[in-house]
């Protein structure tokens, strides 16, 4: 409870400086004409991006992004520590660039800054550092569940993605946690959805007929945007002679110009159709890609939107997200796939009508079906993208048509790659999965490649002089030793030979090499263990290379242990 409670204040806490804050810039920014939009939209974006990207940079790089791959890290390597600084610069870093206009999502932030505070609390508590874990997952789950008023999709998120387990022996606490975080929501902020969505009365069969159309649109913009977002994030990370903190002014200034065009462009669209006597009715109509997106969301659901303009939108809030966040951006997806879904689903619902019938019921489904599956092909958490469009629309009959895009949206995410979003991050960032996140199973355990436990430095004997055999006795406690004389592998030696042979005063005898190649699984190489007398195992990346590493039954041994743990 007091992990959840503390994880749904921090989270109101962000909402309210976020929303005021963009509210107040915003309105400021649009008061005037074109050419004060233009220079003080500018403005905003430059500084702000240049100050997030100095919090990131200069005082905890880790809070970079999303957040939500560093504190899965956290929880699995860390054991659930996750550094105070690091709390506080996603918090202010990601307030400073969800006002500024960054095309980025809550989520993140929300789920990484509520996860590391209950980490910290956790410990103030007494809690041992290896074991908070408990704390961060339950903090995760409170943030979730009160950015978005919905406790059953973080619930859902939280066991899917971060534990990767719906058994896991949390749940119980995943869930305290993920309905504190909504009663605090509630109490601060009521019940109200993240956006508007008027009712959805008795879609028709027609419908139905364009919800796979719909996902495979949507799913494809989160495919998009996946590997577009990887391939901007390596790109940037080569500029060698650009600082990292200024790296994120290049996204806000690509999100500036598609922003302004988009703005400019709904603008004198009203007013060709005599919106507010000439003039948009409401100057903040049109901010879509600038910041989270629900005021034009909430509008297009209310009142529609062309399948033209839901087309363009849902291009240039892809192009914006992938420069925010492949640029170094501090914050979510979330909300950018959500936009971004919704206008696939409205895309595919205009172009239906030419053919079929459509009620409005029928094009809000489509919106929501688009939204899921978007989400769904980028993160993969099937569950997660029902949930949340269910909870945060808070409508009974989108449900089948969400559980059909969420079929298709995860077969097309599977065909364009095997891991999801947050997984394709930490790979890029230098991390293994498989040594991140233990296997579930036995199956899995035994599916896990050699590299996974391999020791990355092995220590071999270069000359069986009796000098170099001392020297390497005196400094390597090791058992058991390779032997490579002038770049060829000769063998393994243990240490009672060559103490044995160093008593005697001739050379050590050697076992013949076992080698298996780093791509090997467990499951391979459990007939060589029974070969290998001294227990040791040589590792090469292929078949004939050279020794990368090595591979003991006491690293086998650890490698439990810790999943245990």
């Amino acid at each position: 409870m007091i992990y959840g409670t503390a994880g749904g204040l921090s989270t109101v806490a962000f909402i309210l400086c976020v929303n005021t804050g963009f509210q107040v810039v915003w309105s400021w920014i649009t008061q005037a004409g074109t050419l004060w939009f233009l220079g003080t939209s500018l403005i905003v974006i430059v500084v702000s991006s240049l100050l997030a990207g100095m919090l990131v940079s200069w005082f905890s790089p880790e809070a970079a992004g999303s957040g939500i791959p560093q504190l899965k890290v956290a929880y699995w390597k860390d054991l659930g520590d996750v550094p105070m600084r690091a709390v506080l610069v996603k918090f202010i870093g990601g307030s400073i660039a969800l006002i500024g206009g960054a095309s980025l999502g809550r989520e993140g932030p929300t789920v990484f800054f509520a996860g590391g505070l209950s980490s910290k609390i956790a410990g103030w508590l007494g809690i041992p550092q290896q074991r908070r874990r408990h704390a961060a997952a339950s903090g995760a789950a409170a943030g979730l569940s009160a950015a978005f008023n919905t406790p059953l999709a973080a619930i859902a998120f939280v066991l899917e993605e971060i534990l990767g387990d719906m058994n896991n022996r949390l749940l119980g606490s995943v869930v305290l946690a993920a309905v504190a975080g909504a009663f605090v929501i509630y109490w601060f902020l009521g019940s109200q959805p993240s956006f508007y969505m008027p009712a959805v009365n008795s879609p028709t069969w027609n419908m139905y007929l364009f919800v796979p159309f719909a996902a495979a649109l949507g799913s494809l913009f989160g495919v998009l945007f996946q590997r577009g977002t990887l391939d901007v994030r390596m790109k940037t990370r080569q500029w060698k002679r650009i600082p990292a903190w200024t790296r994120p002014l290049f996204g806000g200034l690509v999100t500036w110009f598609i922003g302004c065009l988009v703005y400019l462009a709904v603008h004198r669209y009203d007013a060709a159709l005599g919106i507010g006597n000439g003039t948009a009715s409401d100057p903040m109509r049109g901010l879509g890609v600038f910041g989270l997106g629900y005021g034009d969301l909430s509008v297009a659901l209310k009142d529609g939107i062309g399948w033209k303009i839901a087309g363009i939108l849902a291009v240039t809030k892809l192009v914006a997200t992938i420069y925010s966040y492949g640029t170094g951006g501090c914050g979510g997806i979330f909300s950018p796939t959500l936009f971004i879904g919704a206008m696939c689903g409205f895309f595919v619902a205009g172009l239906a009508q030419h053919s079929v019938h459509l009620s409005e019921s029928d094009v809000l489904v489509l919106a929501a079906t688009g939204m899921s599956a978007c989400l769904g092909a980028v993160v993969r958490a099937p569950f997660t993208g029902i949930l949340i469009i269910f909870e945060m629309t808070h409508q009974f009959g989108m449900v089948p048509a969400l559980m059909l895009g969420t079929l298709v949206s995860q077969f097309m995410a599977r065909l364009a790659g095997k891991v999801n979003f947050y997984e394709a991050i930490l790979e890029q960032d230098g991390h293994e999965i498989h040594r991140i996140v233990p296997p579930r199973d036995l199956s899995a355990w035994r599916n896990i490649p050699v590299s996974a436990i391999a020791g990355t430095k092995p220590v071999p004997i270069t000359s069986l002089a009796p000098d170099a055999l001392k020297a390497a006795l005196a400094k390597h406690a090791y058992r058991c030793f390779p032997v490579i004389i002038d770049g060829v592998l000769r063998g393994v030696v243990t240490r009672a030979d060559i103490e044995h042979a160093l008593a005697l005063g001739h050379e050590p005898a050697m076992e013949a090499p076992v080698v298996c190649r780093a791509d090997q699984s467990l499951q391979d190489v459990e007939p060589l263990m029974i070969e290998s007398a001294a227990g040791l195992f040589l590792v090469v990346e292929t078949a004939g290379g050279a020794v990368t590493g090595v591979f003991t039954l006491h690293d086998l041994l650890r490698v439990q242990a810790a999943l245990l743990e």
